[in-house]
């Protein structure tokens, strides 16, 4: 009776692992980016309802605080990084084992910095020390990956953080980094504005060389393993939206940025 309870309590453990292991296997990440993710009703945990893998908050320094928002004015008691996505990014993580999805894969949190550069970094990299166990490392350009990768944009401070033996960011790139040399391992992303680049705004078919251009960017982002995304592409519903939407996933964009969250997550499950 023993060995027949010890048996099947063996094979009830190895069907609730199947059962586990089928369930992260069925997460679907979705190459897509939450603009201005704090504008939203429920900051991070829309995007993440969504299953987006890049989410982004623009930050000012205050004292011992980063406090979120898109211009000085419209800060707000209790509104700072930690209050909207650290401490929920580190419950999530330590809820889901590990990671953000419960399926292993990192997710980016980018951090817009803007005001003072260097003195917000520095700021920003003793807040993360607090939460290093959940966040991707970097000693002396050695990766260490976590449930979140940071990546810093806006007023960058490049040299600084080249110079840093060990970090809790990388920082976001430009176009015109993609022949720089740069490591991934401190410029994981390249992000730039759809404008500088391209007059087509999707009407019509897209420019042959224009087309050619944007495969370009990607092979070349591809091939220095950095991430790739455009800013400012068209975000109003319509037609336009979509035929650039569908270029830019056709033409394997690492992330589709919009604050149209629902409307980004349809575009891709209708793919």
């Amino acid at each position: 009776m023993k060995i027949k309870i010890t048996i099947s309590l063996f094979l009830l453990l190895i069907i609730i692992a199947g059962c586990d292991f089928l369930n992260k296997e069925k997460v679907q990440i979705l190459p897509a980016h939450a603009h201005n993710d704090y504008v939203h009703n429920r900051p991070l945990l829309d995007a993440l309802d969504c299953k987006f893998k890049s989410i982004e908050a623009d930050v000012f320094s205050i004292g011992d605080s980063l406090f979120v928002a898109h211009d000085f004015h419209q800060i707000k008691p209790g509104r700072t990084l930690r209050q909207l996505y650290l401490n929920p990014l580190k419950n999530i993580v330590d809820k889901n084992k590990g990671s953000v999805y419960g399926n292993s894969e990192e997710i980016i949190l980018l951090v817009d910095i803007k005001d003072d550069g260097l003195k917000t970094y520095q700021l920003l990299h003793k807040i993360l020390e607090d939460y290093a166990e959940i966040l991707t490392a970097y000693n002396s350009g050695e990766k260490k990956q976590g449930a979140i990768a940071v990546v810093v944009s806006g007023n960058r401070p490049v040299e600084f953080m080249r110079k840093q033996k060990v970090r809790y960011a990388g920082f976001d790139g430009r176009i015109s980094d993609l022949d720089s040399g740069i490591a991934s391992s401190l410029m994981p992303l390249v992000s730039d504005n759809w404008n500088k680049h391209f007059s087509w705004k999707g009407k019509g078919e897209m420019p042959g060389e224009e087309k050619n251009k944007l495969l370009q960017f990607v092979q070349k982002a591809h091939e220095n393993g950095y991430l790739l995304r455009f800013w400012a592409t068209p975000d109003k519903p319509g037609l336009e939206r979509d035929a650039v939407w569908n270029e830019l996933i056709n033409a394997q964009v690492d992330l589709i940025g919009s604050d149209d969250l629902t409307g980004l997550q349809d575009k891709f499950l209708k793919e």
